[in-house]
Parts: structure tokens; sequence; C-alpha cells
């Protein structure tokens, strides 16, 4: 047997898929993955429900019988000629035509594909199925050819991956197997969804024979070997830190929504009448923890934090910066569960007039994802300015909620006072906080770690512990957003007071 055909479980719903497909009459199929294994093991189970020969082209091989893995003529090898064959033949035979897209350049091929597409569609004839990692068809096939997704190994297959992988640490160190957490067996096998079977277990068989343990130091280097693996050429940033919400002082009514939601998220398979959360857009005053609150869902969910930089998507060409948004939407998805996010989003979805249109088409693109995806990434978006927000990103339904992040009250003050104390190994418990709060009015969370900070650099520079009076002093020396900006800030607030939910 070819190494290429190797035995792999077959998911009955895919096979019913496919099976559908082909005795509806589709006669020219386009299967684009790298697991080239998973498309030729799911073939070879559909022949024997078909009863039709199963026939396989590459270009090293030629044409060739898959379940004798015998060649026919090495004439065949010469594709022109292979299809010539293929059309000629009279038993209906299904064949796969490996990496073949080099050779959708030359007219007589692109021709002969489509007579003998049309032909398997007219009557009992060949099925020719198109399996490469990439590939466009030219205008006079794409009508006529029907794309078919394989399938993502599913959790129960994955965690039986898992534990053999487990088992034969054990075989080979004489043991019981690697020691597995099923809590993090839970949260790995949420991680590996959407890899193939084969780059799956090879994340796994490295989590697993660094040390034959298998726990939650593990899932960081995991998940960031998947995005790598996954190269969304660079589109979107992998965050190796995301935040916890014990760093994020105040908004109570966002922790307790995203709390509410976290167990929904984690679960491969929602509760009835549940769908995964899709997301929020955080607005408010700048400086007051927006992004924080973005990194710090990630953190909740325990998934990975992708960064989509909708500036870095711009490009000169027409039609590229909405490619790029597309294939950075599909990676995403990819690797999904995640949370995207997706700080100041309004400086690259303010429509314009002088792009030609491009913002114009990216924020369509955008709104449909929005609209139509149903894979587990959840997107926080942040904003500072509503004014440059389109109103189509605003209506009902494009996020599960929309939350205003205002100004601290003095609770708050407090609470991000002592955070930024202790980060810098101070005891809060030694300031009057309660003082530094009522002399903060105003003060957004990252002017507080401002003061905090410079406070520290005058009390280094003289040689002095930091005490309350360094503090004092660059309370007074700083003047706040909310003075500087005083209008623009009370019209926000009058905004969100009747459009936002308070975080």
């Amino acid at each position: 047997m070819h190494p290429a055909f190797a035995a792999a479980p077959v998911n009955p719903a895919e096979l019913s898929e496919l099976a559908a497909l082909i005795r509806g009459g589709a006669s020219l199929l386009v299967i684009e993955s790298h697991d080239e294994p998973h498309a030729a093991n799911l073939f070879r189970e559909l022949q024997r429900s078909l009863h039709r020969p199963l026939l396989r082209w590459s270009a090293s091989r030629g044409l060739y019988w898959v379940d004798r893995d015998r060649p026919l003529a090495a004439s065949l090898r010469d594709p022109s000629t292979a299809l010539v064959h293929l059309g000629q033949r009279e038993d209906a035979p299904i064949v796969l035509l490996m990496d073949f897209h080099p050779y959708l350049d030359d007219p007589v091929v692109v021709r002969t594909l489509r007579e003998i597409a049309r032909a398997g569609a007219e009557r009992r004839g060949a099925t020719l199925v198109m399996v490469s990692t990439e590939l466009e068809l030219p205008p006079e096939l794409a009508r006529m050819a029907r794309r078919f997704e394989l399938h993502p190994p599913g959790a129960d297959a994955l965690e039986a991956m898992v534990r053999d992988e487990a088992a034969r640490w054990g075989g080979r160190h004489r043991g019981a197997g690697a020691r597995i957490c099923e809590k993090t067996l839970e949260r790995l096998i949420n991680n590996l969804a959407g890899l193939t079977m084969k780059d799956a277990r090879r994340l796994a068989r490295n989590a697993i024979h660094d040390d034959g343990v298998l726990d939650d130091g593990d899932l960081q280097s995991l998940m960031q070997a998947k995005f790598e693996l996954l190269d969304p050429d660079g589109l979107l940033n992998f965050e190796l830190e995301t935040a916890r919400f014990g760093d994020v002082a105040g908004m109570p009514n966002l922790k307790r929504w995203l709390d509410l939601r976290s167990g929904v998220f984690a679960s491969a398979e929602p509760p009835p009448g549940l769908e995964p959360p899709r997301g929020m857009l955080l607005l408010g005053v700048q400086g007051c923890g927006k992004s924080l609150a973005a990194r710090a869902a990630a953190g909740l969910f325990g998934v990975p934090l992708l960064h989509l930089d909708f500036g870095a998507l711009f490009n000169r060409y027409h039609g590229e910066s909405e490619r790029n948004l597309r294939e950075s939407l599909r990676a995403a998805e990819q690797l999904a569960p995640c949370v995207m996010w997706i700080d100041e989003i309004e400086k690259g979805l303010a429509s314009s007039d002088s792009d030609g249109g491009t913002s114009k088409r990216m924020l369509g693109t955008f709104l449909t994802w929005l609209a139509e995806h149903r894979s587990r990434v959840f997107v926080a978006a942040t904003a500072n300015d509503i004014s440059a927000l389109p109103p189509e990103l605003m209506r009902k339904g494009r996020f599960d909620e929309v939350f205003f992040v205002d100004l601290p009250d003095a609770a708050t003050r407090r609470e991000v006072l002592s955070i930024h104390l202790a980060r810098r190994e101070l005891k809060p418990q030694l300031f009057p906080l309660d003082e530094l709060a009522a002399a903060s009015e105003g003060f957004s969370g990252a002017e507080l770690e401002h003061v905090v900070v410079s406070a520290l650099y005058v009390a280094h520079a003289e040689g002095q512990p930091l005490g309350i009076d360094h503090l004092k002093a660059e309370l007074a020396r700083t003047r706040p957003l909310s003075v500087l900006r005083r209008e623009d800030i009370e019209a926000l607030r009058g905004w969100a007071s009747e459009r936002a939910a308070p975080a």
C-alpha cells in the first residue's frame, strides 16, 4: 500500500456528505487541504459503498489503481494523455488528481477536464477529484466544480489519539503511561480542534514526550505551536501573555457578563438553545482599561489571544486588503477556540471615499463574517472615537453586547493604585489609598499608573522610599484627559448613556 493511504478513522457524517455529492451527479470535485492522507482514506472507504474503481494520478507515479497499488501504462504519467484515457473509460472510475493545479494553464487540459466533467454529469462517467493544498480553477471549470471541505477530527477521535500517545510514552519507558491531568486534557482537545489528525498528534506527542506529563504547563507552548503551524502570513499576532481579571480594576458588569458565558464558550458542544458568545465592543475614554479587559477575556476563557491590526491589512493593490482580511479571519477560525482582539477598530473600518472604496469593502467583508461565522472566535473590539464608527457596525446583532468603559470612580481608583503599587513590590496597605483616590478624581487608569511610575523616579532620584508626598506631587502636576478634553468626554458619556451597557 502506498504510504499516503495508511489506515485512518473515517468520520461517518463526512463520508455520508461526500457520498451524497457523488450520487447527486457531482463529476468535478475540489478539495483544498494539506491532509492528503485524510482525503485518500475517505475515498478508499467510499469506494466500498459505491462499488466503483478508484484511481489516483500524480506527476511522480502517473495513473494507478489505488486498491492494488499497481500503475497503468507508463505513458499515462503525462497529464494530457491521462485525461484522454480517463475520458474513454466506461467503468465510471473515481479519480484522485493529486496536485494537478500547475497544469490548469494549458487550454487543452482545461478543455479535456471540462468535457470529462460534463460527460460524467450527463451519464455514468468518471468523477474527477482534484486534491491540492491551494487551487484556483479557471472560469471554464469554476461553475462546474463542487468544493468539499474535509472535516477535522472530532473530540472523541482527538481524545483517543492523546491517550494513545500517553500509552506509547509508557511503552517506551516501561511504565504505565504518561500522567494526564483530565482538566488539561479537555482544554488540550479544545485547542487541537481544527487541525489535521497528523498535526494534532505531532503537537500532542511533543507535549507528552518531553517529560511524560500532560498538564497546564504544556498548553501555552502547544497553542503557540498551533499558531505557527497554521502560518497566517503574519497578518495576525499571537499574544503569548494574556491578562487576568485580577489585573483589571472595576468593570463589575463586564466581568459578570463574561463569567456567565465562559463555560458555554469552553464547551465543544454548547447546551441546547445556546450558541457560543460571538463578541463584544468596548467603547470609552482612553486609558481606562478597554484593551486590558479584552486581553483578560482570553485569560478567563483559557484560550489563545490573537491580535488583528487592521492597519497592517491595507494594501495599495486593488482587492488585496479585502483578501488579507479574509485570510486573517479564516486563520482565526482555524485557531478557534480563541479570542480575537481588535484594538481601535474605528481606525480600520472608518468609511472613507478617499481610498477608492477599500474601507467600505473591508467593512462589508467584516460585517458579513460577523453575521455568518459559527466558529468559536470571540471578537473583543475596542474603540475610542464613536464618531468614526460606521453606523452599520453599531447595529444590534453585530456584537453580543456594547459596553461603555467610563472614567474610574473612587473605589476603582483605589483598586488601580493598589494594583500598580503591588506590581512594583510596594505594600499598598502602607499608603493612604482613600486619600489618594479622592485626590485623583477624573484620572484614568493609565494616568494613575503614570503617577505611580513618575513618583517612583522622583523618589529614586532623591534617594528616598516612595511616600505619600511624592504621589500627591505627581497628581498635582498631571492634567488628566478629562480636563484637557472635557467637552469630548461629556459628549461621549451622553451618547453612551442610552446606547451602551456600563462596564
